[in-house]
């Protein structure tokens, strides 16, 4: 059962709300067999042996449903640590179970949500890799506070007499969001410029009416192994045409691929065209099937009004500087407002610990700018240049 996007977080006596989980979705089948695997089919059980071991222990017969997260050294859920989580074994690892869909010969999709949570924490045994997934009643707006003070992704809303729809998106389970994440359709990706190696960034997409939509690109969120990896995973998908209904322009060549890849990012904010502004990679979403990455209908986009200031106050402050810097082949050249500006060595790491480029910085710096540059405005600045940071 899938859950439709929420617009914000609400209180309601009907419904009950959940922890949203940053990870992988997936069901667990323990019968004769046991199985674990995404939503779209493929096995965890080698993937994520500690939680396949931890299910043996179960004492009946259960169809589960819930996620597969990993934790970072803040102990919070974090998709890029489970990315990685066969590079680093020892990290904690824990798999949510919020529903339960068959228990000792019987189905019970067709019980009441709360029913169903019922009989899971009554038959769930819990142990340091599996975790019953708890919820609060009716005070959603209360519990998205907490999650947001906490740093969780955010709630799922759902309505406690619901039964379970396989493979549907209802408006019965909800999606309320507090980071700007969101899945997207690998298209292709670019030439890279100077050090950068394999590629320069990822053309990402979208579908609307089964037609495949530009929704921007990042080169942001990459090392030199991620940058292989990807590569590695994008060369064998490598088409010659475009697979998007409409070609977008890139401001580099373009290399095509076949739409199969999902990849997850999270991004600053959205056009009125819905493309992503800022995005950043976080990894690849093994458990999420590219049809079903889809421009959700009531999806926030930035007004036109709004856009449009933030170009005009970010062209005053580019004007402040007084540069006209000659453009060399190795840069990248953007265009924000009425100025063309040259960004240099977009990948050159700057916090090696946390693997933040100078890319990344930049990219703050621009979503920042709604609230640094109306106090910059028309004021005298001091500006260093650019080149002692390369």
């Amino acid at each position: 059962m899938l859950a439709s996007l929420g617009d914000q977080p609400f209180d309601d006596p009907e419904w009950i709300f959940e922890i949203k989980w940053d990870g992988y979705r997936a069901i667990a089948e323990i019968r004769e067999e046991l199985k674990l695997y995404s939503r779209n089919g493929i096995s965890f059980v080698k993937k994520f042996a500690p939680i396949t071991e931890a299910l043996k222990e179960q004492q009946h017969e259960m169809v589960l449903d819930g996620e597969i997260v990993a934790y970072n050294d803040d102990n919070l859920p974090d998709f890029q640590t489970l990315q990685h989580f066969g590079e680093h074994p020892g990290v904690p690892l824990v798999y949510h179970v919020f529903d339960l869909l068959y228990l000792n010969g019987h189905a019970t999709t067709s019980l009441s949500n709360i029913q169903r949570k019922d009989l899971l924490k009554e038959a769930l045994i819990e142990n340091d890799f599996i975790k019953y997934c708890d919820h609060v009643k009716q005070k959603g707006v209360d519990f998205f506070e907490a999650a947001k003070e906490n740093n969780l992704e955010g709630i799922i809303a759902k309505r406690a007499d619901s039964t379970y729809n396989e493979g549907r998106r209802t408006a019965e389970w909800l999606k309320i969001k507090h980071h700007n994440t969101e899945e997207v359709i690998i298209a292709g990706f670019t030439e890279p410029r100077g050090s950068r190696k394999k590629f320069g960034a990822l053309i990402l997409g979208r579908y609307k009416n089964d037609k495949l939509l530009y929704a921007g690109h990042t080169g942001t969120g990459f090392n030199a192994a991620t940058l292989n990896d990807m590569y590695q995973k994008l060369k064998p998908l490598i088409r010659k045409t475009c697979p998007f209904a409409i070609k977008p322009k890139t401001n580099m060549p373009a290399t095509w691929v076949q739409p199969k890849l999902v990849a997850n990012i999270k991004y600053s904010e959205l056009t009125e065209e819905h493309i992503f502004r800022h995005p950043v990679f976080m990894g690849l979403r093994v458990d999420k099937a590219p049809e079903e990455v889809i421009i959700p209908k009531n999806e926030k986009v930035m007004t036109k009004a709004k856009n449009t200031a933030q170009g005009d106050l970010k062209s005053a402050v580019v004007k402040t500087s007084g540069k006209n810097n000659t453009i060399k082949e190795k840069d990248t050249r953007i265009k924000v407002g009425k100025q063309e500006v040259n960004l240099t060595n977009q990948s050159k790491i700057y916090w090696p610990d946390e693997g933040y480029t100078k890319g990344d910085l930049i990219a703050y710096y621009d979503h920042m700018s709604t609230f640094i540059l109306p106090y910059l405005k028309d004021r005298p600045e001091s500006l260093e240049p650019l080149s002692q940071w390369d």
